[in-house]
């Protein structure tokens, strides 16, 4: 379909389960060993107030895959990215990271399970991803950016009581979708970070509506990125 769309014959498809190491480090070994360089990567992937479900390395999955997997995959790419400077990596966040926190004693969500909860620290942990990762990419050329997209239609919801329940299918999701955003526009915000001249200089902040917002302060809280990349690198393997 995409191939039909764009009629670009240079459109490839790759397996890659953001729920397994496993699959990020053979995605990841493909892709360094097929490309010389990669301009601009977007961290996409999401689950969203899912029930308590682990990935195949046993994190709780809203943090395994929203951040955790992104955190290894852009890890393992990273010497490509740096090859393209100028270059940018893309995290799509939420504006739900305001609502979020960070459980240092129980991160993984072991001993307590809350959906919302999860999800809020998992878009929270791609903000605190950016800043810290663009710390450590400063002289390098490669940007990183934190993007909310909006209240976008797509099967993010899918776990969410506005999908599954009949009364809420019949009078609330269709309130719902009034006012969401479709795919399309939905991306333009990703696609600004992606590509807009003259942002560099605001690499590592947080992005709504195309223009820099004020996080949660506690995505400003260096102590709070560096300790959440300690345990990224601890708990993926890589650094």
């Amino acid at each position: 379909e995409i191939l039909a769309q764009t009629r670009n014959k240079r459109v490839v498809c790759e397996e890659l389960d953001l729920a397994s190491l496993e699959s990020i480090r053979n995605f990841a070994a493909r892709i360094n060993d097929s490309v010389k360089q990669i301009d601009i990567l977007v961290n996409n992937a999401g689950v969203m107030r899912c029930p308590k479900l682990l990935t195949k390395d046993g994190f709780e999955m809203q943090l395994g895959v929203n951040h955790l997997g992104h955190f290894c995959l852009t890890s393992l790419l990273l010497d490509k990215i740096k090859a393209a400077a100028p270059s940018r990596v893309i995290n799509v966040a939420s504006t739900a990271h305001q609502r979020g926190k960070i459980n240092y004693t129980d991160l993984n969500s072991e001993k307590e399970y809350d959906p919302a909860g999860a999800y809020n620290q998992s878009k929270l942990a791609n903000v605190l991803f950016t800043k810290e990762l663009a710390e450590k990419l400063k002289g390098t050329g490669v940007s990183v950016f934190a993007v909310h997209p909006g209240i976008v239609n797509t099967e993010i919801t899918r776990y969410m009581g506005v999908a599954s329940s009949w009364t809420a299918a019949v009078f609330a999701k269709p309130l719902l979708w009034l006012f969401a955003k479709t795919p399309k526009q939905g991306v333009q915000g990703i696609i600004y970070c992606a590509l807009a001249d003259g942002i560099e200089e605001h690499s590592g902040k947080y992005f709504c509506n195309c223009k820099v917002t004020a996080p949660n302060p506690i995505a400003e809280d260096k102590i709070a990125s560096s300790w959440l990349w300690a345990v990224s690198e601890r708990w993926t393997g890589v650094s």
